[in-house]
């Protein structure tokens, strides 16, 4: 795991503080890759700048929390995963369905805009663990340890759940005709 830079652990220092650019800061320095991983989970950009906003109000809640040993950007993730995955949860019981958010143009589809399509359609049906493990590997390139510590398991979980996220994948592929069965 990258050790958390001198730059990092100034700028959060700042934001104990309570200096409001050192939090508007931190918040565009990591607003992208928050946003990316509550978009891939939750599949709706509306309901991910939702969740998005509530993952920094709770990183600067808990930010005295924080073990200043430890690297940042696994908190903040984990942080993120744990709202999207309540989130779904809480969906799932009301009975409320998947809405992807996608929006292909009629006419202006080409063969990667498809694989694309697909690929979200694949991602959705996946249990929210198992997708949250493969984006963090495949997407964010964080290590198996690095996603055990976001997602609070051990290191063989994690390796379980994206073998399993990347079967399940190519199995939907293969039975939608994406990817030819072989």
């Amino acid at each position: 795991m990258k050790p958390l830079s001198q730059d990092e652990r100034q700028l959060v220092h700042r934001c104990l503080q309570g200096d409001r650019q050192a939090m508007e800061e931190l918040v565009e320095r990591f607003h992208k890759l928050v946003f990316g991983v509550c978009l891939r989970m939750v599949g709706n950009r509306h309901d991910a700048e939702d969740l998005t906003q509530e993952t920094f109000l709770r990183v600067f809640r808990h930010l005295k929390s924080w073990d200043p040993s430890r690297p940042l950007r696994p908190w903040l993730l984990a942080i993120a995963g744990n709202r999207c995955r309540s989130f779904l949860a809480a969906r799932r019981l009301s009975g409320q369905s998947l809405d992807l958010g996608l929006e292909i143009p009629q006419g202006h589809s080409t063969s990667a805009d498809e694989l694309y399509e697909e690929v979200q359609l694949g991602l959705a049906r996946l249990r929210p663990p198992w997708r949250q493990a493969f984006l963090l590997f495949y997407e964010q390139e964080l290590s198996y340890a690095e996603i055990a510590e976001v997602m609070n398991c051990p290191v063989g979980t994690v390796k379980t759940w994206i073998h399993r996220a990347r079967g399940e994948l190519v199995r939907f592929l293969k039975s939608r005709g994406t990817l030819q069965r072989g």
